[in-house]
């Protein structure tokens, strides 16, 4: 019989103790009786008042209740449910302290876990630090004892909604309907059987997706028909899986948007990915643009492509681009985008990138470029591959720095590249999340 873990006792008290720096993470970090305690809401310097959250055998976790001696830099949160809500974790600190706590993320991650430094260290690429969210998933939830359905995000490492009424990093035409969207769901007859409501943005319009799980009525319908014209939103259902997303309200809303100026329009649907923060896309296509310098000459692969996001900026420039996604609709819509864009230099693929093939469809000739914009797991699985095309630039996009730092050292340390520059780009502002770029050349 399997031993049953002992789960540590939490200690009902506060205890009074002095951060002494952030982990990766943005919590703060101290040690009680020698032991490792994770305090959410510290700062470095600061002497603050701590309640447990969770004990674990070699480190423990908290939160503040009180600070007792702020650090200079500490700013008052904006929003009112900081702390409380899951959706930000940083918003105590000043946004130039955010952006130079990722920078240094970033550094230590590269060399620490891939013994490699930039030769240059990239100045960030920053936007707007409220009401940048364009994609989000809401929980929704009927709470009786609250007499109200909540809308928002989830708390800080619990499975509860947060009880919002506003979020100052949600698009405002989204945000500002909080409190809309709670009666809305209330009138619906499935109104304990929706759990979630995805957000996703275009250019002009912006749509809302309600996961239920149980049909809609003839007067749900119409309740929701109303709402989005009354807000000029789009509505859609998802009674099942990604491929029953369909609209309510109008017959046939067209979600689109420009990577960046004068760049092909992109459509997509309300469950694809794209990027949360439009301003730092646009810094980040014509960062990739200036960096990988698509010349006719030039093919450019593309791996982990999406819809196209960088692809169709890139085939504008470059004799050819191919891009390879495993996920099979965003294929069809990049094809689909290249061809509404009269775009008949790039090729699309859907493959699984971790499947060991030998010669690949999307392979049958050298490339000069390759840009990678891999999931937070990074592109351990097609490192050695790329290393072995020993194309001249590789640019890599990451959401994690820990894996773009394995990678990196890959890249670096068993096929002859070295790190030109990177930097990190503020994505998600007011959150511990790193995005960053990092550009390698090959040989010397």
């Amino acid at each position: 019989m399997a031993k049953r873990r002992r789960r540590s006792r939490i200690p009902g008290e506060p205890v009074d103790v002095q951060v002494e720096s952030l982990s990766h993470e943005g919590r703060g970090i101290a040690h009680i009786a020698g032991k490792t305690v994770f305090v959410h809401g510290g700062l470095p310097g600061e002497a603050v008042r701590m309640r447990y959250t969770k004990c674990h055998r070699r480190f423990d976790e908290g939160r503040v209740e009180a600070v007792l001696a702020p650090a200079p830099e500490r700013v008052e949160p904006r929003c009112p449910h900081f702390g409380v809500c899951g959706g930000c974790s940083l918003q105590h600190m000043p946004p130039e302290q955010q952006i130079r706590f990722k920078q240094g993320v970033l550094l230590e991650q590269l060399a620490h876990i891939g013994g490699v430094t930039p030769e240059t260290v990239l100045d960030p690429i920053t936007g707007p630090i409220w009401g940048y969210r364009r994609k989000a998933r809401l929980a929704v939830k009927d709470v009786p004892a609250k007499g109200r359905v909540l809308v928002g995000f989830r708390e800080k490492h619990s499975p509860y909604v947060a009880d919002m009424t506003e979020c100052h990093v949600l698009d405002p035409r989204v945000a500002d309907r909080l409190t809309d969207l709670s009666a809305l769901v209330a009138g619906l007859s499935c109104r304990g059987r929706l759990p979630q409501i995805e957000v996703a943005i275009g250019d002009d319009t912006v749509a809302l997706v309600f996961r239920n799980l149980h049909p809609f009525t003839g007067a749900d319908y119409r309740r929701l028909a109303a709402f989005g014209e009354q807000h000029g939103l789009a509505i859609y259902e998802q009674p099942g899986n990604e491929d029953t997303v369909t609209p309510v309200w109008p017959g046939a809303p067209r979600l689109a948007y420009r990577p960046a100026p004068g760049e092909p329009v992109i459509e997509f649907q309300p469950t694809d990915f794209t990027q949360v923060n439009r301003g730092i896309n646009t810094a980040m296509v014509e960062r990739v643009l200036e960096y990988l310098q698509p010349q006719p000459a030039d093919r450019v692969l593309e791996l982990f492509c999406g819809l196209g996001n960088f692809s169709l900026p890139l085939a504008r420039r470059a004799g050819e681009v191919v891009g390879v996604e495993g996920d099979e609709r965003l294929v069809r819509r990049a094809q689909e985008n290249a061809a509404r864009n009269g775009i008949a230099n790039a090729r699309f693929y859907a493959a699984d990138l971790a499947a060991d093939t030998d010669t690949p469809a999307w392979l049958d000739r050298p490339v000069d470029k390759i840009l990678l914009d891999p999931p937070r797991s990074g592109a351990a699985a097609v490192i050695a591959r790329v290393g072995g095309l020993a194309a001249r630039t590789v640019l890599y996009i990451s959401c994690n720095p820990a894996t773009l730092a394995r990678d990196a050292g890959a890249l670096v340390h068993e096929h002859g590249y070295r790190l030109e520059r990177a930097g990190v780009m503020d994505m998600f502002p007011h959150t511990a999340h790193v995005e960053s770029l990092a550009l390698f050349r090959h040989g010397g």
